[in-house]
């Protein structure tokens, strides 16, 4: 069993870098847009820091769903989604393994270029350790959940406007959380509360998550 889930685990990956380009595009798009702001709004250090965290939080966000729609679109066009799920596995461990991959593959260069944008936008290293956190707990939270929208709107053509419309709504609530924590960190206030309430967020995603996306997987292939 554990050898299928490596399996399926190796495939994704594989899958994942022979389109390297689909890859680079959401980083590529997050980078524009943090240093198209400064030149926007003026290079002023104090204007750069205030904005700073949202901006990023916002890009974040945004590229990620410039990503998601592909989560299962390929696998759906050509059969082997629904290959997947009557191979006996449980759908939501496929699911589950689907998403970690995604987020992996599309957020972890993102961490990597964080401390460039930070410097970008003047954080401070207080406020960057603190945006940090917020990503590393947050955007796993982003691919989850969105994961659900993605398996509801997977046989929809064009279905990334649709997805947007679905999940900005419901990413309002982390970006608060998110520019929150980075905000009392610039003000040398504790910030382990936002933290916290991301960290649940994240948790009761994880529990959750893979088995609404295995129902929203079934509903579309009906």
């Amino acid at each position: 069993m554990r050898a299928l889930y490596r399996g399926v685990l190796k495939r994704e990956l594989a899958l994942a870098f022979q389109h390297r380009a689909e890859l680079v595009q959401p980083l590529m798009f997050m980078l524009m847009v943090v240093t198209l702001f400064p030149l926007g709004i003026g290079p002023g250090p104090e204007t750069l820091q205030r904005i700073g965290p949202g901006v990023i939080w916002i890009a974040a966000i945004l590229s990620s769903l410039l990503g998601m729609e592909r989560l299962f679109r390929e696998d759906f066009q050509d059969g082997s989604l629904e290959q997947l799920m009557l191979s006996g596995l449980p759908v939501s461990l496929i699911a589950a393994i689907k998403v970690f991959t995604h987020w992996l593959v599309s957020t972890g260069p993102l961490l990597i270029m964080s401390p460039l944008l930070a410097m970008f936008l003047n954080l401070t290293l207080d406020m960057y350790v603190a945006l940090l956190l917020t990503l590393l707990l947050g955007t796993p939270l982003l691919s989850f959940v969105g994961a659900i929208a993605v398996g509801l709107t997977v046989g929809v053509q064009r279905g990334g406007i649709l997805l947007a419309l679905l999940l900005i709504p419901v990413f309002i609530p982390l970006l608060i959380f998110a520019t929150s924590a980075v905000d009392s960190a610039a003000l040398q206030l504790p910030y382990l509360p936002q933290l916290a309430i991301i960290g649940a967020m994240l948790l009761l995603a994880i529990a959750v998550s893979p088995f609404a996306i295995a129902y929203s997987l079934r509903v579309s292939q009906n």
